[in-house]
């Protein structure tokens, strides 16, 4: 009788030509962790988007005007809901778009660029409302049309 041990099965089924899929239902537990859905890395897109224009917002208030920060508080609370709908499989893993790093060095944006980073960003959210899922593609025209606001805030 030929007794297999846990880490001798998957040498029997590689040497056998069977794939553990075939030997087990359900995922294949050889084949490593499964892609992420597109919703999955739409949403993690945009999170790193959202974060960029906080970081964005942040040197701004330094050098151009504390009107801006009702605008960051805003982007803050978009983060949030956001980040929210994002479950990551492994605590290990830190969230898009906070990959450690700090504000962006140099000369602090003027109104021109944080008004250009709003209507860009509102344009790529409007872009990706027709490959989300309903609930996620209300959450992106929601704080689309809330960046529009923002162009306009920002003109005075």
């Amino acid at each position: 009788m030929l007794l297999a041990s846990a880490t001798t099965l998957p040498l029997l089924l590689a040497a056998t030509g069977c794939r553990s899929s075939e030997a087990f239902a359900g995922p294949d537990p050889l084949a490593g962790p499964p892609s992420p859905a597109p919703d999955v890395i739409t949403l993690e897109a945009v999170i790193a988007a959202e974060t960029n224009l906080i970081q964005l917002y942040k040197r701004a208030i330094n050098g151009v005007s504390r009107a801006t920060t009702p605008l960051l508080s805003q982007h803050e609370q978009h983060l949030a809901q956001l980040s929210a709908r994002l479950v990551l499989p492994s605590p290990t893993s830190s969230p898009p778009g906070q990959g450690g790093r700090g504000a962006p060095v140099g000369r602090p944006p003027g109104l021109a660029q944080l008004k250009s980073a709003e209507q860009t960003s509102a344009a790529n959210l409007v872009r990706q409302l027709g490959a989300a899922e309903p609930a996620l593609a209300q959450l992106f025209a929601s704080i689309a049309a809330c960046h529009a606001t923002h162009v306009a805030a920002l003109d005075g």
